[in-house]
């Protein structure tokens, strides 16, 4: 935080949000091991994931890895796809629309792993149970993947909190003549 007598005051609540913020994630493909149609189209779809990566629709990287049988919390076949924050609305975008009827399990990377499986989690069609007695509930550092990319945690924050501050109060400033825009309430 700056205490140059110019500089805006940064408001607490925006840098806990911003020091919180989840910079990975991973998405599981799921399949039942024993129908052949399902156990098709996943690997398709991760083909696909890979081409796609290939010619820079998004970053996202397969675990080279396909799990045949449950494994971990995971009660069926399935793949991990990680993503880092940058592209995570392209790739959840293009899983959304060409899953077919495969279901995806959709969490953060944190420190917190069975929370990050049990109430940070999100589904992409149908949800399955998951055995959460495998996982820690927390791990001294946060599961920092692929920083050679120099991507999600391994990144350089592109916006300063002044930045930050500032694009906010712009925002503000243009949605003030939209009339449906809801207006943020007064600074302290």
């Amino acid at each position: 935080m700056s205490t140059s007598p110019s500089a805006p005051r940064i408001p607490l609540e925006l840098q806990k949000v911003v020091e919180s913020e989840i910079k990975e994630w991973h998405f599981h493909i799921y399949f039942h091991q024993n129908n052949s149609d399902e156990h098709s189209a996943a690997l398709k779809l991760r083909d696909s994931v890979l081409r796609l990566r290939r010619d820079g629709a998004f970053v996202a990287v397969p675990l080279f890895r396909v799990k045949q049988a449950p494994i971990g919390p995971h009660p069926v076949g399935s793949y991990e796809i990680w993503v880092p924050q940058e592209t995570f609305s392209s790739v959840f975008s293009y899983l959304c629309m060409n899953r077919g009827n495969l279901s995806i399990l959709v969490h953060p990377l944190t420190r917190e792993q069975r929370k990050d499986h049990e109430t940070r989690v999100a589904w992409i069609g149908p949800s399955f149970p998951l055995d959460l007695s495998t996982l820690p509930f927390r791990s001294a550092e946060i599961p920092l993947q692929y920083p050679s990319l120099r991507l999600g945690y391994s990144a350089k924050p592109q916006l300063s909190l002044e930045m930050r501050l500032k694009l906010g109060e712009n925002v503000e400033h243009l949605l003030a003549s939209e009339k449906e825009a809801a207006r943020a309430p007064p600074r302290d």
